[in-house]
């Protein structure tokens, strides 16, 4: 029977009901015997670190987590994260590259009601992530949700109340459950690198979402407080002029100051592509821009926290967001 580590972090899965709303007040222990069948599937150990509101969870949190991961790998067949639905794309992008080449799974789930609730899908969540989590072709960070199993790079919340809330961002889904069989459709990569953690995160990364008209005297005003910019953009991408060059001369002085621009789009699927118009096309030829194209907008984020947390060399930078950091995937 695999053994696996329980981490609770709270989330809507853990909450229960107060004068002020809800918040997360269960166990993980009671979270487990709230699902008896999964003494059936392994042994399980629990810990709980924290029992906080998702919103509340941060850098801090994710590289906690990552360690707890980190000193008890060698003791587990793989772990399940509780955690709040709101940051859990974040979360699940951090720990991708926290914890690097897993050929042991890392799960996370939550839910959108609490497990105490009579229609709740925090049962069923919490179940079927135990089930991938001990099923032999399960390995690296994945999210399970709603009967998806989704790489952690590719996940983002899509509804903020149905029990479908995540989705996979233009990448095929890892496996689903039909009923309690797990079809699984992404298998563990061949030949794959030893393990290696990672515990360092620049928080300084900001992102600015563009809005017609907006006026380019934000981006000096954020110098001082960040070493990376995640500018999203319209449609595939450009920089606005709204004739004259403040959006243009605002992106080179922060670029030639040494510091980090990632140019991504605020549309959800099929991602950004700066070559098309010339708005996009002078920008990334002139500038030397960083693209995201497919990313997700927590994949960005996270994954510029990671690498400023390695390195202040502006070509390894570019190296480092451009490289996969998992073989075959795009991310």
């Amino acid at each position: 029977m695999k053994k696996i580590l329980f981490i609770a972090t709270g989330g809507t899965i853990a909450s229960a009901k107060t004068e002020n709303g809800l918040t997360p007040a269960i166990t993980s222990e009671e979270l487990l015997n709230a699902v008896p069948q999964v003494k059936n599937l392994c042994a399980v150990d629990t810990v709980q670190p924290y029992s906080l509101d998702s919103t509340n969870m941060c850098w801090k949190q994710w590289i906690h987590v990552a360690e707890i991961i980190r000193d008890s790998y060698a003791k587990y067949d793989g772990f399940v994260i509780a955690h709040g639905t709101d940051t859990m794309a974040y979360t699940a992008a951090a720990l991708s590259y926290m914890v690097q080449n897993s050929a042991k799974p890392v799960v996370l789930t939550g839910s959108q009601k609490s497990i105490y609730n009579r229609d709740t899908d925090a049962r069923n969540n919490l179940y079927r992530a135990f089930v991938y989590a001990v099923s032999d072709g399960a390995w690296g960070v994945q999210l399970v949700f709603d009967n998806k199993v989704i790489l952690g790079t590719r996940a983002r919340k899509t509804r903020t109340r149905s029990f479908n809330a995540f989705s996979s961002i233009d990448y095929p889904e890892t496996a689903v459950f039909r009923d309690t069989r797990l079809v699984t459709f992404l298998r563990r990569p061949m030949d794959q690198p030893p393990v290696r953690f990672y515990e360092r995160l620049e928080p300084a990364v900001f992102v600015l979402r563009l809005v017609p008209g907006m006026r380019a005297d934000i981006i000096p005003l954020l110098a001082p407080h960040y070493r990376a910019l995640v500018l999203e953009s319209f449609g595939v991408g450009g920089l606005p002029c709204y004739g004259d060059e403040s959006f243009y001369n605002a992106v080179r002085d922060w670029v030639e100051s040494g510091r980090v621009i990632v140019m991504t789009t605020q549309v959800p699927h099929e991602g950004s592509d700066m070559e098309v118009y010339q708005v996009g096309h002078r920008a990334k030829r002139e500038l030397g821009l960083i693209e995201a194209y497919s990313m997700t907008s927590e994949a960005v984020v996270t994954k510029l926290m990671w690498i400023l947390g390695q390195t202040d060399d502006s070509a390894e930078i570019r190296r480092l967001f451009q490289t996969p950091v998992q073989k075959d995937q795009i991310f």
